[in-house]
This record gives C-alpha cells, sequence and structure tokens, in this order.
C-alpha cells in the first residue's frame, strides 16, 4: 500500500518547483487535486519543466530566490522545500548559491511554513552519508563527509538544512518532517548535469564513448522518480519527523549501468573509463525499513523500466 494521498492537502508550495524531481512533484499534487505555488529562480530549474503546468487550474509560478525572504498568497498548508542545486555540474558551478539555499533558503521556507502553521518538508540526500562506512545506511548514521573537499558544499548545506528544521521544530513547534533522497533519475534531468544516468543515456544515444569513473565498481541505488515522489508525499501525508531515507536498496555498479543503458538503447557505443572524481563514495545504498514500516511505501519500478521511460524521453527532448 502506498498511503501518499491519504491526507488531502488545499494548497502546497514547492520551492525549486521547475527543477528536475520539484517539477514531478508539481504534477502529482496537482493531480491529486492540491493548488499549488512553484517558486523558482531558475538558477538550475528549467522553464519547460512546468509548461506544460501553466495553463492548469490551481497553479501558479513565483520567481523568487529562496535565499530572500518570500511569500505566497493564499495561505499553503504544504511547504516542500526542494530549491537547491543537486548535480556536480551545478553545486561545483555555484557553490555560494547552493549553501544559501540551504542555510538562508531552508530558513525562509521555514518561516513561511511557521507562518502559515503549514506541514514542512526538507529535500535532504543520501549525501550526508558522505563516503559511507556502514552499508546500506540507515537513518541512524551519522555519516561520513569531509567538511572541505568538493561535494562538501552540497552536503554541508544539506546537513545544516537537516539540523535548522530539527531545531525549528523542537524551538518553535513547526510541523516538520526530513526525507533523505537517494539517486533518483527520470525525465525532466539534464544530459550535461554530471549524473551518471542521464550522462550515459546521453552519449550512448549520440553514439558517444560512456565515460566510467574509476573501474566502475563504485555502486548507486538508483530510484525512479515516480517512486521518489510517492515516498515524499507519503512521508508528508503521514506527518513523520524523520529524517527518513527515500530511495531504491537495489544497488548496481556503475560499469553494470552503462552496459545496461548500451543495450536498452541499442546503441554501438564502447566504454571508456576516466578519472574518479574527488570523494567520490565507493558504495550508497538506503536501508529502507523506516519507510517501510511507518510509511508503507517502497519503489516498484524496476530499473529496466524505469530506464526504458527515461531513454524515451532523451531521444525525444535531444539537443
Amino acid at each position: 500500500m502506498n498511503a501518499a494521498f491519504s491526507r488531502s492537502w488545499k494548497h502546497a508550495v514547492v520551492t525549486g518547483g521547475a527543477g528536475f524531481v520539484g517539477s514531478h512533484l508539481c504534477t502529482a499534487l496537482l493531480d491529486s487535486g492540491t493548488a499549488v505555488t512553484c517558486v523558482d529562480d531558475f538558477s538550475t530549474g528549467r522553464p519547460e519543466n512546468i509548461s506544460a503546468l501553466r495553463d492548469r487550474p490551481g497553479f501558479q509560478f513565483v520567481r523568487a530566490s529562496v535565499s530572500e525572504p518570500f511569500t505566497v498568497e493564499p495561505p499553503a498548508d504544504l511547504v516542500l522545500h526542494f530549491a537547491s542545486p543537486a548535480s556536480p555540474a551545478d553545486y561545483l558551478r555555484l557553490p555560494l548559491h547552493t549553501l544559501d539555499a540551504g542555510s538562508l533558503g531552508t530558513r525562509n521556507a521555514l518561516a513561511l511554513a511557521h507562518g502559515f502553521g503549514a506541514r514542512f518538508m526538507l529535500a535532504s540526500t543520501s549525501e550526508v552519508y558522505g563516503d559511507p562506512q556502514q552499508h546500506p545506511q540507515n537513518e541512524r548514521y551519522w555519516g561520513n563527509v569531509n567538511p572541505v573537499g568538493p561535494r562538501s558544499v552540497y552536503d554541508e548545506a544539506k546537513r545544516f538544512g537537516e539540523a535548522l528544521t530539527t531545531a525549528h521544530a523542537d524551538a518553535n513547534g513547526t510541523d516538520t518532517g526530513i526525507v533523505r533522497l537517494f539517486n533518483t533519475y527520470g525525465p525532466r534531468m539534464r544530459g550535461h548535469d554530471g549524473r551518471a544516468v542521464p550522462t550515459f543515456v546521453r552519449q550512448a544515444l549520440a553514439g558517444e564513448p560512456l565515460t566510467v569513473s574509476g573501474d566502475g565498481r563504485q555502486t548507486r541505488s538508483l530510484c525512479y522518480v515516480d517512486d521518489t515522489v510517492g515516498g515524499i508525499l507519503a512521508a508528508a501525508a503521514h506527518g513523520l519527523r524523520g529524517p527518513v531515507n527515500i530511495g531504491n536498496p537495489t544497488e548496481i555498479t556503475m560499469l553494470d549501468l552503462a552496459r545496461l543503458i548500451i543495450e536498452l538503447t541499442g546503441s554501438s557505443s564502447e566504454i571508456r573509463f576516466v578519472e574518479r572524481p574527488t570523494d567520490d563514495p565507493a558504495v550508497r545504498c538506503p536501508d529502507i525499513t523506516l519507510a517501510r514500516d511507518k510509511l508503507e511505501w517502497e519503489p516498484s519500478v524496476s530499473a529496466e523500466q524505469g530506464l526504458r521511460r527515461t531513454i524515451a524521453w532523451f531521444r525525444d527532448h535531444m539537443d
């Protein structure tokens, strides 16, 4: 059973709603009958991600940076804070913007939710676990993060966001929840955002070599975006404070992922090994016991199903 819509919302605010996951959240909420205000500054989000939503009843767009105080009308009963660069290409290009989104942005979104008496959901990440020494990772694990490494602007922004959300709940009684999202993929990703799935799909469709870093034995656990959105909304509806892992516990090596994408695209591409990025985690896999037990949620889309859908979207949207 997926309890995502066991609680109805009148009006939801989605910061970063023109981004990859944020735009899918906006769509799912609108489909459930919830009015949605999307807040985005297009620093990494894209207008085309929400173009199909512009004329839908109940949808409105506010162009604003969450790093500055903002407000919306009418009052909301759900605020989902998803505004942040999330791909390596973005947070390495926008390091201060990323830190601002996790600190000032989280504080401003919390203030909005508290003022409305709304439920607040923070999009955190599996990156808070760093290069984990526990495998799989459960929510009690504190992580192994390099605070001054190249990935730290994203990792530490999310870790600070979790601390700020917890403090706001303790000090002000704000109704908060934290979801730690593991690697999510699907339509609307950008081919050059630096993440494995869109990079491999873009390269395979173009007939280019697939660039696998290191020896390709490092693992990730890939969750199709529809499943991720279902988990987020299940956590919002349940009222669980969290943090709670939302991801797919099925691991795949980067080399096997590259081979699978070559097979599914029918590409003649070869595999080329490149230097592995600094602080690139060796393993990444969620323990989703808490989500299964409390939210009655688990992913249902297989890697092959999700990748076929993603590849089909990329075929239609390649530059």
